[in-house]
């Protein structure tokens, strides 16, 4: 709340494969009054066709909404212009009104591990935000000049503390958005697996050869261990492995284009 007093847009950054979980709750309320920018990162992990509804969901409901990855350089550079042209209608507003040329000021907030330093680098043309890619890297409130009469301010990920739905709480562990202590990683990775099969099973049977999805998440582990010779002694199945390289591999992208969410009725982000 206090940092909305000092900007004229929000840069809201979600995660293209788990939109709705990513959206904080109580965002569209607190930013009402403000330019409202749903960028959809990591979109190259996205299932393409279900983005595109994502996009048009948003843009229906009054939101600008663009789908990006954040290390390209060429989608950097899509959101750039359409940020700053926002800005620049605001700042032509306010002097129209008032007679005075405003410094546009914006924040991105966002979900741990979405993106936002990534994005501001971006924005701002050089390494000026703090990035890693562990939830909670960025941490301190700093302001970064983008050009003369714009401004972000980045902000730490904001995610709201209690997880009401057990699915946001399961779609923010898959995507490696909640530290991993905070759940079991086994019970993430089963529950992940049944979604996947009822999803996209193809893809579970090229990266891991698992034909079978009539069965438990945890025999599905065993399977994956069996297929990739990861076995204890005594040639066990070594199932914490299996869990802790699924989820790895889902998010650095090499299960393929995922997105495990569309929109319903009463999703965050309307107007």
């Amino acid at each position: 709340q206090e940092n909305l007093k000092l900007v004229d847009m929000v840069i809201e950054l979600l995660d293209a494969r788990i939109p709705a979980s990513s959206i904080h709750p109580d965002f569209q309320s607190m930013f009402r009054d403000k330019i409202l920018v749903m960028v959809l990162n990591k979109s190259d992990y996205a299932d393409p066709r279900k983005t595109g509804i994502w996009i048009k969901y948003f843009e229906e409901r009054g939101n600008a909404a663009l789908a990006i990855n954040s290390l390209d350089g060429q989608d950097g550079k899509r959101l750039k212009k359409m940020v700053l042209e926002l800005a620049d209608q605001k700042s032509r507003e306010i002097r129209r009104r008032k007679g005075i040329h405003k410094t546009i000021r914006a924040m991105v907030v966002g979900i741990p591990n979405v993106g936002k330093s990534t994005l501001i680098n971006r924005l701002s043309g050089a390494v000026k935000a703090k990035t890693g890619n562990r939830p909670g890297v960025t941490r301190a409130k700093q302001w970064v000049r983008v050009t003369p009469y714009f401004e972000l301010l980045d902000t730490p990920g904001l995610l709201w503390p209690r997880l009401e739905q057990e699915r946001t709480g399961l779609h923010l562990a898959y995507t490696g958005s909640l530290r991993e202590e905070i759940m079991d990683q086994e019970e993430i990775a089963c529950h992940f697996l049944k979604e996947m099969a009822g999803l996209y099973p193809e893809l579970l049977t090229d990266r891991y050869h698992l034909k079978d999805f009539n069965k438990h998440g945890d025999e599905l582990l065993q399977d994956i261990a069996q297929n990739r010779g990861w076995l204890d002694t005594g040639g066990i199945p070594d199932r914490e492995r299996s869990s802790r390289q699924v989820l790895k591999e889902y998010q650095s992208g090499l299960l393929g284009r995922t997105t495990l969410e569309i929109p319903e009725e009463g999703v965050a982000g309307s107007r």
